[in-house]
C-alpha cells in the first residue's frame, strides 16, 4: 500500500514537523493539504466529504486492478462498471467536474486511476462524457499549477476532513474526531512536556496557535480545564472573578491521579480534546477567546509527541458533540493589563465529585488481519465510551449535527424491522390493526388533558414559524399520540358495536430531552410503536394491557435474550393521566442500572371523559369507553447491545441478527475466489432453505482475517470458514460468536444443523444474562442495607407500605442520593445527568415473595403491603 511522509523544516531553527500518511486515500488527502488554497480537497466541508468518498471508492475499486499485474475478467468488469457510474454522475450534473465547479482530487485521482486501470484490464472504450472529462482533467491549467506549487511549498499541515493517517489509527481522540465527522489533521513531532517546549520544538505557521493547558481544582467549585494561548497570562487570584465564582476561591493544580481519573490523560499530554473523557461532566472547560480568533488550533491527542490541527469552529463543534459547553474568557498576554471579567458560557460546576478512577484508554496495537477499527475502549473500564465505540464501529449509528438525534444505519434498522415483523404478527392475532396519524398536534388538543400535558411539557418541541412568518398558533411535534388520536376515536365510536377499537402505529416521536443524550437509550427523536385501544369494559381493557405486556416480555426474552421483570408502576411513576401502568424492567450488569424496557397502560376512562369518547351499550345507556395505550421503542436495541456486547464488539442473539451466519472463504494465490465460489454458494443455498439469514462474503479486496474481525465486530452469531481442506473433506468450520466455540461440520445437512445451533446459542445467551441479573437481585428488610447494595450494582427488593405513599418514595430517592454521594465523597450531582446515583422504584413485581405478617416498610416503618423493586435507573 502507499505511504507518505512530509517534513516541514524551519530553516532558521532547524526544527522540523512530520506528517505521515498511509494508503492511497491518506496520501491523496495529505498532499492536498499542503496547498489548502487550491481547494483540491473541496471548498467546503460538504464538498470535502464528497471528494473523500470518490477517492476512497476509486482507491478500493481501481487501484487493486492497477496492482493486479494481469488482465482479468473480474477486474475488467469492475473498471467498466466504475466508468459507467462516472458517466451517470457526470450526465446528471450541470457542472463539468465530480464535485463543485472546479477540479478536485476526486477528478485527478479518479481520471488517472481509471485510465491506468482500463489499460491494465483491457477494459472497453470509455463512455463519451467520461472520456472527455478524463482528457479535460489531464490538461486543465489549474491542475498543472497546483502540481507545480505543491513541489515548491511544504508548510505545516492544515485542516482536512475525515480519518487520519495509519500511525494514529488507534488513537482515541483521532477516532472520536472521525466518528464526529470533525475536520482535522494529526501529525507527529518531537516530544514536548510543556507549552514552552512545544512552541520551541514545533514551529507552526503565522496565524496558528498551540495551546497551553492547566488543570485546576477548587474545593468548593470543582474542576476546571483551562486551554489558553501560550502567550496568555493566567492569574489564579483573578480567575475566580473572571468566572463569576462567589465566596472564597482557592485554585490549586489538580494532581496526576485526578487528572487521569477525570480526563484519562497524563501530565504534559492534556488539551481541550481530552474533555471527551469527562463522561460525568465533572469538569468545566475554559477557553481563551484568543484561540477562537486564530486560523488553526494545534492540540495534543492524549499524547505529547503529536498534535491535532483544527479550525476554531471545528474545535467548538467537537466540544459540543462531547456534551460540554465551554466558558470563554479573555486572557491578557503576559506583561499586559489584567483580563476583562465577564464570562460567556454556562455557570461552572460546583463540585469535585471524586468518583472511583476508570481506565480511559485501551490502546491496541494493530496486528495483521485487523480492520484498523478495533474498539478503543474496554467495557469494564469505560462503559460509556465502549458503548459509543461499539454502536459506531459496528455500523449501527452515525452521529448527526443536531444533539440528541442519530442516524440509524441499515444494520440497526434491520434489527428494528425484525422486531416489527414479529410484533405485527402477534398483535394482529389480537385483532389490532396498523394505521398512521399526523406528526403535529395543536396546542389546544395537547393541553386538553391537564395531568397528561404536565407530564410531557418540559420535553415538547414547538413549531412557531412557517417560512419567514410566525404561525398564528404554535403547533407541537408529537411527544405521544393520545391527544392526536382520541378526537378521532370520539368521532368513530358511537355504539358498543364499534368496540373494541384496536389500533397501532409505527412512528417517530420527538421529546426534547433536557438530560444528556445517549444513542438508543435517550434521544430527542426515536422510533416506536404505540398502540391505542378502546373497550366497553374495564375487564376487557385490563386483559388487553396484560396481553401486550406479555408480548413485550417476549420481545426482550425470546428475541433479544434479555431477561426482564414484569410488574406495576407505583402511583408516582405511572403514565401521566393514566389509571395504571405496567412495565417490564431490564438490567444492565456493567453499570448496575435498571432500564424501563416497555410499558402498557390502562388509561381508565380519564381520556374518554376529556375527549368525549362515549358509546351506547346494549341497554341503550351512554357509557364512557375504557382505554389502553402501550409502546415499545428503539431503546430496546440499546439495551440488548449493553447486555450482550463484549470488548470485540456486538454479540447478537440469533433472533435479532440481520445476518445470522456469514460464509468466509479462505482464499490464497493457490486457492482463488473462483475455486471456492460454487462450494460456498451451495452452502449459502442450504442455509437459506433452512430459513437462516446468511451471506457469502466474496469480497476479494479483504483478506480472511480482516473479514473475521469485521463480522465479529458486527456481532454475527455464526461464522462459516471454508478452505481447501474443507472442500476436500466436504465440511466447513463453524465459529460461534457468543461462546468462541469452533466445530467442523459436514456440509450435507448443514442448514438444519446450524438452525439447531442458532437455537442453542439463543438459549445460552438468555441463560447467561438471566444468571447475571439474578446474581444482582437482592432482598432486604432494613434501610441500613439499602445503599450499600446499590453501591454493589444490585437491584433491591424491599417491603413497602404501598405505592400511594408518594412522600416516602420521594424520601427514599433523596436519602439514597444523599448517602450515595457521601459514600463517594461528593457534594451534589449534575442536574442534567441521566445516570443519577439516587434510587427509584422500578416496579411492584407481579411475582411477589412471601410477606410475613407484621413486616414493616423498610423506609417508613408502616405496615408493609407488598414488595417493591428499587434500583438506579437510566
Amino acid at each position: 500500500s502507499a505511504s507518505l511522509k512530509i517534513s516541514c523544516e524551519n530553516a532558521l531553527t532547524g526544527k522540523s514537523t512530520t506528517l505521515s500518511a498511509v494508503g492511497f486515500l491518506g496520501c491523496a488527502r495529505a498532499l492536498c493539504q499542503q496547498v489548502p488554497s487550491s481547494e483540491l480537497w473541496g471548498a467546503t466541508i460538504a464538498e470535502s466529504a464528497f471528494v473523500e468518498s470518490w477517492v476512497e471508492t476509486a482507491a478500493s475499486t481501481l487501484v487493486p486492478v492497477i496492482q493486479g499485474g494481469k488482465s482479468d475478467p473480474v477486474f475488467k468488469a469492475a473498471v467498466e462498471e466504475f466508468a459507467e457510474r462516472l458517466e451517470a454522475h457526470l450526465s446528471s450534473k450541470k457542472e463539468k467536474y465530480l464535485v463543485g465547479a472546479n477540479p478536485t482530487a476526486a477528478d485527478v485521482c479518479c481520471s488517472v486511476w481509471l485510465l491506468l486501470a482500463g489499460k491494465k484490464s483491457s477494459a472497453g472504450a470509455l463512455p463519451a462524457q467520461t472520456s472527455d472529462w478524463c482528457s479535460a482533467i489531464a490538461h486543465h491549467p489549474l491542475v498543472k499549477s497546483i502540481v507545480e506549487s505543491a513541489k515548491e511549498s511544504a508548510p505545516a499541515p492544515s485542516t482536512s476532513t475525515g480519518s487520519s493517517s495509519g500511525e494514529f489509527a488507534d488513537n482515541a481522540i483521532v477516532q472520536k474526531l472521525n466518528e464526529f465527522g470533525i475536520p482535522h489533521t494529526v501529525y507527529a513531532h518531537k516530544l514536548s512536556k510543556s507549552a514552552d517546549e512545544l512552541v520551541s520544538n514545533v514551529p507552526i505557521p503565522d496565524g496558528d496557535s498551540h495551546t497551553k493547558n492547566i488543570f485546576f481544582k477548587d474545593k468548593k467549585n470543582g474542576l476546571f480545564l483551562l486551554a489558553v494561548s501560550p502567550k496568555a497570562q493566567v492569574n489564579t487570584k483573578e480567575l475566580g472573578k473572571m468566572l463569576n465564582l462567589s465566596g472564597k476561591v482557592n485554585f490549586r493544580l489538580a494532581d496526576e491521579a485526578v487528572l487521569f481519573e477525570c480526563l484519562g490523560v497524563k501530565p504534559g499530554c492534556v488539551g481541550p480534546l481530552s474533555i471527551v473523557n469527562d463522561t460525568e461532566s465533572k469538569v468545566t472547560l475554559v477557553l481563551d477567546e484568543a484561540l477562537l480568533k486564530v486560523n488553526n488550533v494545534h492540540s495534543h491527542p492524549l499524547r505529547n509527541d503529536a498534535s491535532v490541527i483544527m479550525t476554531p469552529k471545528s474545535l467548538q463543534d467537537y466540544i459540543a458533540k462531547t456534551n460540554h459547553e465551554p466558558v470563554v474568557l479573555q486572557f491578557p498576554e503576559a506583561g499586559s493589563a489584567p483580563a476583562a471579567p465577564p464570562a460567556k458560557g454556562p455557570a461552572p460546576k460546583k463540585k469535585d465529585s471524586g468518583k472511583k478512577p476508570q481506565e480511559n484508554s485501551n490502546k491496541k496495537s494493530v496486528e495483521k488481519g485487523q480492520t484498523l477499527l478495533a474498539l478503543q475502549w474496554k467495557k469494564e473500564e469505560n462503559f460509556a465510551m465502549w458503548y459509543s465505540d461499539v454502536i459506531v464501529l459496528s455500523e449501527m449509528i452515525s452521529y448527526y449535527d443536531i444533539s440528541g438525534c442519530y442516524i440509524l444505519r441499515p444494520w440497526s434498522y434491520k434489527m428494528w424491522e425484525l422486531i416489527q415483523g414479529w410484533f405485527n404478527i402477534m398483535i394482529q392475532e389480537l385483532g389490532v390493526e396498523n394505521c398512521y396519524f399526523p406528526l403535529f398536534v395543536s396546542q389546544e388538543r395537547l393541553e386538553k388533558e391537564k395531568d397528561h400535558v404536565e407530564g410531557f411539557a418540559p420535553e415538547v418541541a414547538w413549531v412557531t414559524k412557517s417560512g419567514d412568518g410566525e404561525l398564528a398558533k404554535p403547533i407541537a411535534v408529537r411527544p405521544t399520540s393520545e391527544t392526536i388520536m382520541y378526537p378521532s376515536y370520539s368521532d368513530w365510536i358511537k355504539s358498543h358495536r364499534d368496540l373494541p377499537l384496536k389500533l397501532n402505529q409505527w412512528s417517530n416521536v420527538v421529546r426534547w430531552e433536557f438530560k444528556y443524550p445517549t444513542p438508543f437509550l435517550r434521544s430527542r427523536e426515536f422510533l416506536w410503536q404505540e398502540g391505542h385501544t378502546a373497550h366497553a369494559t374495564y375487564e376487557d381493557a385490563d386483559k388487553m394491557v396484560m396481553q401486550i405486556l406479555d408480548l413485550y416480555r417476549r420481545v426482550y426474552e425470546e428475541l433479544m435474550a434479555v431477561p426482564v421483570i414484569p410488574g406495576h408502576k407505583t402511583v408516582k411513576e405511572k403514565f401521566a393521566g393514566g389509571f395504571m401502568t405496567t412495565t417490564v424492567e431490564a438490567y444492565i450488569p456493567i453499570s448496575g442500572r435498571a432500564i424501563q424496557g416497555a410499558t402498557s397502560h390502562n388509561l381508565g376512562q380519564n381520556f374518554g371523559k376529556m375527549f368525549d369518547i362515549k358509546f351506547q351499550d346494549t341497554d341503550g345507556k351512554t357509557q364512557i369507553a375504557w382505554q389502553t395505550s402501550w409502546g415499545l421503542t428503539t431503546r430496546s436495541i440499546g439495551v440488548m447491545v449493553m447486555v450482550h456486547g463484549d470488548d470485540t464488539g456486538l454479540v447478537l442473539p440469533p433472533q435479532m441478527a440481520p445476518i445470522q451466519a456469514v460464509i468466509v472463504p479462505i482464499i490464497s494465490k493457490k486457492y482463488s475466489i473462483e475455486d471456492c465460489t460454487p462450494y460456498c454458494e451451495g452452502i449459502l443455498a442450504d442455509l437459506k432453505k433452512a430459513g437462516i439469514r446468511a451471506k457469502f462474503d466474496d469480497r476479494t479486496m479483504y483478506n480472511p482475517g480482516w473479514k473475521y474481525n469485521h463480522w465479529e465486530q458486527k456481532g454475527v452469531p455464526l461464522r462459516i470458514e471454508v478452505g481447501p481442506r474443507d472442500m476436500e473433506s466436504k465440511q466447513a468450520r463453524i465459529v460461534v460468536r457468543a461462546t468462541g466455540e469452533k466445530v467442523d461440520l459436514k456440509v450435507e445437512g448443514l442448514g438444519d444443523a446450524l438452525s439447531t445451533k442458532l437455537k442453542e446459542v439463543q438459549a445460552v445467551m438468555f441463560a447467561k444474562a438471566k444468571e447475571t441479573r439474578d446474581n444482582h437481585l437482592v432482598q432486604i428488610t432494613e434501610w441500613k442495607d439499602f445503599v450499600p447494595n446499590l453501591e454493589k450494582n444490585n437491584l433491591v427488593l424491599t417491603p413497602w407500605c404501598g405505592g400511594e405513599h408518594e412522600v416516602w418514595e420521594e424520601w427514599v430517592k433523596e436519602k439514597s442520593r444523599e448517602e450515595s454521594l457521601a459514600a463517594r465523597g461528593e457534594e451534589e450531582e449534575d442536574a442534567k445527568t441521566a445516570t443519577s446515583v439516587a434510587a427509584k422504584t422500578l416496579c411492584i413485581p407481579f411475582k411477589q415473595p412471601d410477606l410475613p405478617e407484621g413486616t414493616k416498610c423498610f423506609a417508613s416503618g408502616l405496615p408493609a403491603k407488598c414488595w417493591v423493586l428499587w434500583g438506579r435507573s437510566y
